[in-house]
């Protein structure tokens, strides 16, 4: 029971320590005059994405490199499945309002180069690259998309909503959270990441499996949480784009920083099953991007459902 606690205490400063630091990028961002869409595309996909970059950085240097894969695999399938699913479960999502193809084509793209580059049997530096590379291809569309945005604004200016801003916040606020981020999610990867080997060894489970599973399912709390609030206040388009930008950041930034750490074996577990599976679940959002269906309560039952089915694949 101790390991299993020791786990979780990792995970809440983990989820805590994002929280602060995203608190403290996006207000010091601000204060210093950059753009508010421009943080929440870059800053705040960052911050939200750090327990998995810094997991899968302690990961490698911890020899359980297993865990690191497993994490962003585990973590993209359950931000389609059950993040998605389980908010469409309490509210109607009206992603028929949504204009995400741009976004969603990048993430299938995305997706695709990753499996591609999974067949060479290792993610090595040279995988590392291009996946930046890719990445950084990206967020230039991004910035791009939003000095446009902003031009077209600028005649009728309105104020800017973005998670975690609050214009009257003081400097030494905005520093104690950005410590706190940079203190608190090192040690509370150190702590996960120790304590889950030590739970998968005592139950004679791989790191793969722990990372697809139950470290997985823990860094995709944030984004679960910032979903069901979105679905509650009829924000569908935040939903579903937080959902793609964050799978879009794990597969091409978490990995990709990783392997400038060390390589990534691929276990072929994952090229046999929970890739195709990670696409599949991908593929799903589908009928929401291109064909204007609401995401409903049985569109989410379904995806729950199949997220169930999938996890307990995993374990037998």
């Amino acid at each position: 029971m101790m390991v299993w606690g020791l786990a979780g205490l990792g995970l809440v400063i983990l989820l805590l320590a994002g929280d602060a630091l995203v608190k403290g990028a996006v207000n010091l961002s601000l204060r210093v005059g950059i753009p508010a869409l421009i943080v929440s595309l870059t800053i705040v996909a960052f911050g939200t994405s750090a327990p998995e970059l810094l997991i899968g950085i302690n990961a490698v240097l911890e020899d359980k490199p297993g865990l690191a894969l497993g994490n962003v695999v585990g973590s993209n399938t359950a931000n389609i499945l059950l993040v998605l699913g389980i908010p469409a479960m309490i509210a109607v999502m009206h992603t028929s309002h949504c204009d995400t193809k741009k976004s969603f084509n990048f993430m299938i793209a995305g997706t695709v180069l990753f499996i591609a580059l999974a067949f060479r049997g290792t993610f090595d530096w040279i995988s590392g690259i291009v996946l930046l590379a890719a990445l950084a291809y990206v967020l230039f569309d991004a910035f791009r998309d939003a000095l446009r945005h902003r031009a077209d604004a600028a005649a009728s200016p309105e104020e800017e909503d973005v998670e975690g801003a609050d214009p009257d916040m003081p400097w030494w606020q905005i520093i104690l959270f950005l410590a706190l981020g940079l203190i608190g999610l090192p040690l509370g990867a150190d702590i996960l990441v120790d304590n889950a080997s030590i739970i998968a060894k005592q139950y004679g489970v791989s790191d793969s499996v722990i990372g697809l599973t139950l470290v997985a399912l823990g860094t995709s709390l944030p984004e679960l949480a910032t979903t069901v609030m979105a679905a509650l206040r009829r924000q569908a388009d935040v939903a579903l784009g937080n959902v793609i930008g964050s799978n879009m950041f794990n597969l091409l930034a978490i990995i990709g920083i990783t392997t400038m750490v060390g390589p990534i074996p691929v276990d072929p577990q994952f090229l046999r099953f929970d890739l195709w599976v990670m696409l599949g679940a991908s593929l799903l959002l589908i009928p929401f991007v291109y064909f204007g269906r609401d995401m409903g309560r049985i569109w989410g039952v379904g995806l729950t459902a199949s997220y169930l089915v999938y996890v307990t694949a995993v374990l037998m």
